[in-house]
């Protein structure tokens, strides 16, 4: 483990899959006591934790819809108690449902909206109150905001409302020692990027970066890294596209 950063905490939601589960290993290796949070798989969830403790790291899970504050204050409510505050949050959790908007169940809208909108604003809540000086706050979008892709309108205009919050974040935490940040990853193999497509869709977006493949989750998790630590610390307000270079 890096001893470097052994008095720090991190809280990853959506931490028990995909970018979230990638992260919370990620930190974990760089040193971080890890709460990883999740909705509904806690099993998943356990084993990040198994996996980090078997590295020799420290973590524990805290469960729950992101969209109920009172989940997300419980799981700060963990951190606190287990390892004595929060120094870096990274909010991975997200929905997406995919439907051109004429055949958009407003259900569906209602569900993306909770998560990806209301959520955000729930975990930002706490982090802006509770996060540690120097802290971190990472919060996600997606490259599918600029590329305007069909079928992506209500993921796209749930992830375009975190792009417009993170400059306002930035802000209202002037003369504090916390940055804001948005990840804005391009096509990465995660299941939820990988359901429902088919081998020529998967193979064609991942064409679409110069570097002409898929990112993985890894790629984002190193990404998220750089902006919680030392090295990123400078970076403030900003939406990073980590898509290898679609646009």
């Amino acid at each position: 483990m890096d001893t470097r950063t052994t008095d720090r905490v991190a809280i990853v939601t959506g931490g028990s899959r995909g970018i979230g589960r990638a992260t919370a290993l990620r930190l974990a290796e760089d040193g971080y006591a890890v709460v990883v949070g999740y909705s509904t798989n806690e099993t998943e969830a356990d084993k990040v934790v198994a996996r980090i403790e078997e590295r020799g790291g420290r973590a524990v899970t805290a469960g729950g819809d992101v969209s109920d504050e009172a989940v997300v204050r419980a799981m700060f409510d963990t951190a606190e108690r287990e390892y004595g505050g929060v120094d870096a949050v990274v909010h991975a959790a997200g929905q997406m449902r995919l439907a051109p908007v004429a055949e958009l169940d407003l259900d569906d809208l209602d569900r993306t909206l909770d998560v990806n909108v209301r959520g955000t604003f729930a975990v930002a809540r706490q982090a802006v109150r509770r996060l540690r000086e120097p802290g971190s706050l990472v919060l996600f979008s997606t490259t599918v905001v600029p590329l305007s892709l069909p079928t992506y309108g209500a993921y796209a205009a749930s992830k375009g409302a975190v792009e417009a919050l993170t400059p306002i974040l930035a802000k209202e935490l002037r003369g504090r020692d916390v940055t804001v940040n948005t990840v804005a990853p391009g096509p990465t193999a995660t299941d939820l990027f990988l359901d429902g497509k088919s081998e020529e869709q998967v193979a064609s977006l991942a064409k679409l970066p110069p570097l002409e493949r898929l990112g993985t989750a890894e790629d984002i998790a190193a990404t998220v890294a750089f902006l919680v630590g030392a090295d990123g610390h400078w970076v403030n307000g900003q939406v990073l596209r980590a898509n290898g270079g679609i646009i």
